[in-house]
């Protein structure tokens, strides 16, 4: 790949997602961009960045999905889930006990496993949640992911990773060879088209947010970015939940962990707010 190539990919790249590619992370671009070059009856990379120098948008756009979508999986690391289930979700429905209403967000969501796993475990609750107003909000830059996410269609192996045998015999169907959650569950569920680098204000208020494994894609000014518009969705009581090798600690004042819960953070009172980061992100 031509420098000139990779650093006009790495800056379209940081620019609409977020993402960094630095030179040594090219392999990434040449595994993932080939295929969609193939796709287009273009000859490789060269001729890709050639087309988006002429304004392809519908091209950029692809290349951006083509390399901001990411692996997910059922009940992933299982730990969370628990914490949802044993010690958040209790918290959140003490403190909205007036008003029984939740909102629960699943950032970056890709195909959805997150946010059908957290519907689960709520379908599970749902004798002590009944009366109440749950939602569930998953988003994503990648259409492809949220069609695929709002089809609630999954392989095999996709339902072998994670999913236990007794959520894939109560909430799926077989269909051909892939498994089709219950439409049930998939109502429970609304997915949107979102950047997390555009204004996130018109998704509204959560009082639990999952950003789980996105942060490490990003540098630290827009890690912090992130963080602070975050904040701004979330009541004083809210939670939010990061991925396992992700910390707020050297990157923002707004958040802190939640004692004793790893992955778990709480709005730090004490925190100062800061400006809103201009985050840069296509129109």
């Amino acid at each position: 790949m031509r420098p000139e190539d990779f650093d006009f990919l790495a800056k379209l790249l940081k620019e609409r997602s977020g993402l960094v590619i630095t030179p040594d992370k090219a392999y990434l671009l040449e595994s993932r961009l080939t295929p969609l070059a193939r796709a287009r009856n273009l000859k490789g990379i060269e001729d890709i960045v050639a087309k988006m120098r002429g304004h392809d948008e519908a091209l950029a756009r692809d290349v951006t999905e083509a390399m901001t979508t990411n692996e997910s999986f059922f009940f992933r690391d299982t730990k969370p889930f628990d914490q949802f289930k044993d010690i958040v979700l209790p918290q959140v429905m003490a403190a909205r006990m007036a008003k029984k209403s939740i909102r629960i967000w699943s950032a970056a969501c890709s195909s959805g496993q997150e946010a059908y796993s957290l519907a689960m475990l709520l379908k599970e609750q749902s004798a002590k949640l009944n009366g109440w107003h749950v939602e569930i909000v998953g988003t994503d830059i990648s259409v492809e992911m949220l069609d695929k996410a709002k089809a609630g269609l999954y392989s095999q192996f996709e339902v072998q990773r994670g999913l236990p045998i007794q959520m894939l015999v109560k909430y799926f169907k077989k269909k051909d060879e892939s498994w089709q959650i219950d439409a049930g569950l998939r109502a429970m569920v609304q997915f949107r088209e979102w950047n997390l680098l555009k204004d996130l204000r018109g998704l509204g208020q959560f009082d639990i947010v999952f950003c789980r494994n996105v942060l490490i894609y990003f540098d630290q000014p827009t890690k912090a970015g992130v963080l602070e518009n975050i904040s701004k969705l979330m009541p004083a009581d809210a939670f939010l939940y990061l991925g396992g090798a992700e910390t707020v600690l050297g990157i923002s004042e707004r958040f802190k962990p939640m004692a004793g819960q790893r992955g778990i953070y709480c709005l730090n009172k004490d925190g100062a707010a800061t400006p809103s980061f201009p985050l840069k992100a296509p129109n």
